[in-house]
């Protein structure tokens, strides 16, 4: 895969229309959220399998999910 540095990146940026702008942008802040996701999921945290626990630990989703 080839690398591309930031001044790199900017100066292409810099080309664009302000409507493509914010195409780059929410493109960017889509890779950000998934790679946080995906740190997350590799270094659960307490409060994640407390929320976990308590979504899917309970009765209606053993019934739920029984029959798979």
């Amino acid at each position: 895969m080839q690398t591309v540095t930031l001044p790199e990146l900017n100066e292409r940026l810099k080309l664009l229309p302000p409507e493509k702008l914010m195409v780059v942008y929410d493109f960017v802040s889509y890779l950000s959220e998934r790679e946080s996701n995906l740190r997350l999921r590799e270094t659960p945290t307490e409060a994640y399998h407390t929320v976990l626990n308590r979504d899917w630990d309970r009765s209606e989703e053993d019934q739920a999910w029984a029959n798979l």
